[in-house]
């Protein structure tokens, strides 16, 4: 457990923190009673702080269903069943994201948005709402980033229109928006100018001879009026049609589902992520059926993070202030040394 390098001494946040570089991490815990959010508000909320300055590796949390042998709880091809996955994922400059994931029929659907997170040495925090009414929204810090229908941001179920089978592009269709011009006519004598030409300006060596070397040949040189391979101008295509369009029809296999948002089993929280570089400290879990329950634990990270900010810009100071002593005493040495050394008599010659 750690609150970090620099956090509020008044309002401590101590949490959970990776201590091994290069390393898979599984903690989890079990809720007191397992419940189910049907006909209910689901907010989960938490805290993360990527105090290492995070290159790459994960920050996100799992709600699990029972029954989970939590000794076995993992990831990766064998991980452990989940119904929610939550939380920022960095690596590099390409992934700097909110993951949001929804496991359906054993499959996990990742949100098609791209949420940005936070990536820096301060503590945030990440809240997700899921409503009974299929929508969701993604807080961070308490700021709304996101919002929408489970249905409609989620590859979940199959899409409301297809393609319709029956059609197909005419073969007459003309989707070329530019043809050769038909009136341009390649010039009389255009293939006769070659890409080359003997160098006008290139003369034979005085030292040449041709008995030795050979009789000798004028280098060649790019062709100034070769104009490369003649091709027609081009026009608009008086036939042009535009792009074809496939025409889309309701597709059979769609069925609205109300219930996406409803999991029928909530027993555990857990962390399972790899990471780079550690040093992130996970707090403040919050798992309830009303913002306003996790109002409270955001407004405490908002101040923690100021006094972080605060700390961390007197202890950059302290430390520019300590570098420039440094430089000036290093200084003040060197020109002390060039003080002390004797004057260089210069030689005088013998008369």
């Amino acid at each position: 457990m750690s609150a970090g390098k620099y956090h509020d001494a008044e309002n401590k946040i101590v949490g959970l923190q990776t201590t091994q570089d290069a390393k898979f991490y599984a903690a989890s815990a079990k809720f007191p009673k397992a419940f189910s959010n049907e006909d209910n508000k689901l907010v989960v909320s938490y805290s993360v702080k990527h105090e290492q300055n995070i290159d790459c590796g994960g920050g996100y949390i799992k709600l699990l269903p029972g029954p989970l042998d939590q000794s076995d709880f993992k990831g990766g091809a064998s991980e452990s069943k989940y119904n929610i996955m939550f939380g920022p994922d960095i690596c590099g400059s390409s992934t700097k994201k909110t993951h949001f994931i929804l496991n359906h029929g054993g499959t996990n659907h990742l949100i098609k948005k791209n949420i940005p997170c936070e990536s820096d040495e301060f503590t945030h925090t990440y809240t997700l709402v899921l409503n009974s009414d299929n929508t969701y929204e993604v807080y961070i810090d308490g700021t709304k980033k996101e919002s929408g229908s489970v249905e409609e941001d989620f590859p979940i179920l199959p899409e409301k229109k297809i393609k319709d089978p029956a059609q197909s592009k005419p073969k007459d269709w003309v989707d070329e928006r530019m043809i050769d011009d038909p009136d341009d006519k390649k010039p009389e004598g255009y293939d006769d100018l070659p890409a080359e030409i003997v160098d006008p300006n290139a003369k034979k060596p005085d030292d040449w001879d041709d008995e030795l070397d050979g009789e000798w040949e004028a280098p060649k040189t790019p062709n100034p009026e070769y104009k490369g391979p003649w091709s027609a101008k081009k026009i608009a295509n008086p036939l042009y049609k535009g792009e074809w369009e496939h025409p889309l029809i309701d597709n059979p296999d769609y069925k609205s589902d109300p219930t996406l948002y409803r999991y029928a089993n909530f027993a555990f929280v857990g962390l399972d992520l790899w990471q780079v570089k550690s040093g992130s400290i996970f707090s403040q879990f919050v798992i309830a059926d009303s913002y306003d329950d996790v109002q409270a634990s955001i407004e405490t990270v908002n101040k923690a993070r100021e006094a972080e900010k605060k700390q961390k810009e007197a202890v950059d100071e302290a430390e520019r202030k300590k570098r420039e002593e440094e430089e000036k005493a290093r200084k003040a040495e060197e020109e002390a040394k060039k003080a002390a050394e004797p004057p260089v008599e210069e030689a005088k010659e013998d008369l």
